[in-house]
């Protein structure tokens, strides 16, 4: 009866085909059925539930300006209503009344002196059949007989009424006004209405007499319910609204949660049914939360469905009582739900795992459970105190015992060996750590936005009292039976251990914990681990040293002096300084003796170091030249002096700082800077001794050089086309070379410090040649020679200020071998000044085969030591230009340079595009 509220209509065939499809029915099944419900069951009387709510701007009737109204309400077939109106020679205002017997007219209760009465008052009008039925509504006022004085006290009040007064006296006594009527055909309604309807008038007059809000509903009365079992309409109404949703979730190919949504027929055929048993909303509701809290529990329904139906029943819960037997239904639904709803808390592991998926899920099912809890359904129908949060974090910790019971079975180890036993121990913390992470990381969001529980905190205490246990057991069968193998297995759970420790910084209540001195266990395995470090790393450094060519390495663009041993040395070192991180030995005291072992395991890696890489240079310098052994050595002392500088950075990579910290207060300073600093100084003492003894080696090697060259000059016969520069370029050569080498390759420092041995020793070879010349004759020329190589040894050491300093070169031994030299090689000048004594002008020609001809006119002036040159002319100069010609100038210097240091070369103008030029200038040298 009636049209649903939905704009799509559907036949009865439609909706009798959908009911066979929903209820999995064959045709023969379903009209077998509704043979039998038209056979066996008296059909129900088909009512009209009306309720006259209200109305608003109704005429007013009274002299008072107001009216007494009331509603007349009825249901008349069509034929009714045309027999009364023919049985009337004019229109009347009263149908009503003369139409129907008064046992099927219905009135409300009469509203005084008001223009917008409220009746909320419901009336059920019963009908035989819809078609050609309508539903009628008159408004009347009622009149009651009125003394003549207290109408007109009325009249002084209101001067308007007058003729309201008049009317009033026209008219019969006790005759009530119409106000308006509302005619409508039961066949147009919905099977819900709930409108206003204007209150129309019987003739033209006041057309405009104001409105009437109606609630209108179809349903049934004396409904037969034999083949229902005795089943109430809401227990049916709940029955097929499951079916109905799990027909239409099995129908849907997607794998998403159910959001609600029915089909159309669906949704009709629930409108009509609990329309048609005037099932209330709050009825409807409370189905809806029953029928889909149980969906939940075994089909994919999305939780904001459940959210939407526990606002509705907080909403209509203090507008309408609900009936014992559904209180009873909603408390029992609402604490199954809630008992469900922890079950999966406990296990909210394995149902809403760590992804951006399944945590929203947990919250809207966290959401639910504290809606459920807020409903003053819930408190009114269970007054046990129920406490939410400590329910939460109950079922959170037994979830976990589970949850760990489980991991641990999983990882049982299948035979007693210690190993095994071990092994399947670390398996399970790292299970544990890696679900202590998740809980810090993605879980707790979800439970303190929803529930304002720590789910970390909780979680975190259980396991720190569960893996305690499972520590002390596994280490109590160890006892006595340590050794490397069983501690390497062991480090592992106690690096696990750690980081679960650690993670206490998170904790939002802190107390006891179980795991506070865990390290206590593994103090009979941590000797064990020092060891395999050591050894691990002296292993690695001894191969890095037998592959170690002794070259500088080359990356990119710059340059590193020191070789590859060096490198893999600190990548050596490097794993215990990590060891000492990865320990952090909770206890201060045993931590400053770990420290004191790891730094002195470091120390003896170095020493070691030094003793097998001097054992390398010797063995490569075997099969090597002079020049190579040299720079080999080079490399030696960068390496050594590499590995200080590391050493130096070793109290910053193991952090004593911090270590100091820590242990103020069991440490003294005296012990702690005694201790751990005179380990690094001895260590560093070592390197020093060696590279100063590399640097002597060094610096042996190239003195011996240095005799050689000096002796190879000093006995070689003069040439006379040799000149003292050619005879000393060998030794300056070979110096150059190596000391730049040496300058690029060494540290500064270790650079400076040979630099000046090796200038002395220098000095002392030169002076030890200059004095046992044996032959007189040559005396000159060999101090000259000598004299010029001890200049260029100074200039070579000085290197222009950034080697030796002048005050550093010029020793004793220097200032005597220096003076010896220069009063042997005196009279080569005085022969010189001899040549020129002749005070005779002398012109000669200089000419060559190539390149032409230059004419100079000399002259030697005795008294004030001055040879005067002029530069006349060149001829036939070779072209050197593209044009064919040449821009000559003449140069003129005073040699050997070393006996005449003080004269600056001195150049003629140049004479530009010119084969012959003309210079005519002259010069005094």
């Amino acid at each position: 009866m009636g049209h649903p509220s939905s704009t799509e209509v559907f036949t009865d065939s439609e909706l009798h085909q959908y009911i066979k499809e929903a209820f999995a029915m064959t045709d023969l099944e379903h009209s077998s059925l509704s043979e039998k419900a038209l056979q066996n069951t008296e059909p129900p009387v088909y009512c009209l539930m009306a309720t006259v709510k209200e109305a608003k701007g109704i005429l007013g009737k009274d002299v008072t300006g107001f009216s007494d109204p009331y509603c007349l309400l009825t249901i008349m077939e069509d034929e009714e209503e045309k027999r009364t109106r023919k049985s009337r020679a004019k229109p009347c205002k009263s149908v009503v009344k003369d139409a129907v017997s008064d046992d099927k007219i219905y009135q409300t209760d009469v509203k005084k002196q008001t223009l917008n009465p409220i009746w909320n008052q419901t009336f059920i009008l019963e009908f035989e059949d819809i078609i050609g039925a309508s539903f009628h509504l008159e408004m009347w006022d009622k009149d009651e007989e009125v003394s003549l004085s207290q109408k007109l006290e009325e009249f002084k009040t209101s001067f308007n009424s007058l003729r309201r007064m008049i009317k009033e006296a026209k008219k019969e006594k006790g005759t009530d006004d119409f106000l308006g009527h509302v005619v409508l055909k039961l066949q147009d309604l919905h099977c819900t209405e709930d409108n206003w309807y204007n209150l129309e008038p019987r003739t033209e007059t006041y057309p405009d007499r104001g409105q009437c809000h109606l609630n209108l509903k179809f349903i049934h009365k004396l409904r037969d319910g034999t083949l229902s079992a005795g089943r109430s309409a809401y227990i049916n109404y709940s029955g097929i609204l499951q079916q109905f949703v799990q027909a239409y979730i099995s129908k849907q190919q997607s794998s998403a949660p159910w959001k609600g949504a029915l089909c159309g027929e669906a949704q009709t055929m629930l409108e009509l049914y609990a329309t048609q048993n005037d099932l209330s909303p709050f009825l409807q509701d409370l189905a809806k939360w029953v029928a889909y809290s149980k969906l939940y529990q075994s089909l994919e329904v999305d939780s904001s469905v459940l959210l939407q139906q526990l606002t509705s029943i907080e909403y209509h819960w203090h507008q309408q009582e609900l009936p014992h037997q559904q209180k009873q239904e909603l408390g029992d639904s609402l604490h199954g739900f809630l008992h469900y709803g922890l079950c999966l808390v406990a296990k909210y592991r394995d149902i809403f795992p760590p992804t951006s998926s399944a945590t929203p899920k947990l919250h809207t099912l966290l959401r639910i459970l504290v809606q459920i809890c807020k409903t003053r359904a819930f408190q009114k129908l269970n007054p046990a105190q129920f406490d939410l949060h400590d329910e939460v974090c109950d079922a959170i910790q037994t979830g976990t015992q589970e949850w760990f019971n489980i991991k641990k079975g999983l990882h049982q180890p299948m035979t007693k060996d210690l190993s095994e036993i071990v092994g399947a121990l670390s398996r399970l913390i790292g299970e544990v750590q890696e679900d202590i992470k998740h809980n810090k990381d993605v879980w707790n969001r979800v439970f303190v936005s929803a529930v304002q529980v720590d789910v970390f905190t909780v979680v975190y205490k259980k396991f720190d009292s569960l893996l305690a246990n499972e520590v002390i057991e596994t280490m109590s069968l160890m006892e006595g039976q340590m050794e490397q193998t069983l501690a390497n297995s062991l480090f592992p759970v106690y690096l696990s251990l750690q980081a679960i420790h650690k993670d206490k910084a998170f904790l939002q209540k802190r107390g006891l914990l179980e795991l506070t001195n865990f390290q206590e266990g593994f103090r009979e395995a941590l000797p064990y681990w020092l060891n395999q470090a050591f050894s691990t790393t002296q292993d690695r450094v001894e191969r890095a040293v037998q592959v170690d060519q002794l070259q500088p390495l080359q990356s990119g663009a710059v340059p590193i002096k020191h070789s590859s041993s060096a490198v893999d040395l600190v990548a050596c070192v490097q794993p215990i300084c990590h060891l000492w991180e990865q320990l952090s030995w909770p206890d201060p005291e045993e931590a400053f003796m770990l420290m004191v072992k790891l730094t002195e395991d470091v120390c003896k890696i170095v020493v070691n170091y030094c003793h097998i890489l001097k054992e390398r240079v010797r063995t490569l310098s075997e099969n090597s030249d002079h020049g190579s052994a040299i720079n080999m050595l080079c490399v030696v002392v960068n390496d050594l002096e590499h590995l200080r500088s590391v050493l130096t950075q070793l109290p910053t990579q193991l952090n004593w700082a911090g270590l100091r910290d820590r242990t103020q207060n069991v440490i003294g300073e005296n012990q702690f800077h005694n201790t751990l600093p005179s380990q690094l100084q001895q260590a560093q003492s070592v390197l020093g001794r060696e590279i100063r003894s590399a640097l002597d080696t060094l610096g042996k090697r190239l003195n011996t050089d240095i005799e050689t060259h000096v002796k190879s000059m000093a006995t070689r016969r003069r040439i006379p086309s040799k000149s003292t520069e050619d005879a000393a370029a060998p030794l300056m050569r070979y110096l150059e070379q190596e000391l730049k080498y040496m300058n690029e390759n060494l540290v500064q420092e270790n650079f400076n410090s040979l630099l000046t041995p090796l200038w002395n020793n220098s000095v002392k070879i030169l002076y030890q040649v200059a004095t046992k010349h044996p032959q007189q004759d040559g005396l000159m020329v060999y101090c000259q020679r000598l004299l010029y190589t001890l200049q260029c040894l100074e200039q070579c050491f000085h290197a222009e200020g950034n080697g030796l300093s002048l005050k550093t070169l010029h020793s004793e031994e220097y200032k005597t071998l220096k003076g010896h030299l220069t009063h042997n090689a005196l009279s080569s000048r005085q022969l010189m000044e001899k040549f020129f004594e002749r005070k005779i002008t002398e012109q000669k020609v200089y000419s060559g085969e190539k390149y032409g001809a230059v004419t100079l006119l000399t002259s030697y002036r005795r008294s004030d030591q001055r040879l005067r040159v002029e530069v006349l002319n060149a001829v036939n100069l070779l072209p050197m230009d593209s044009n064919g010609l040449s821009d000559p100038f003449v140069q003129l210097c005073l040699e050997p340079n070393h006996i005449f240091p003080e004269v600056e070369p001195r150049s003629t103008q140049i004479k530009s595009c010119d084969l012959n030029p003309l210079f005519d200038e002259a010069f005094e040298l």
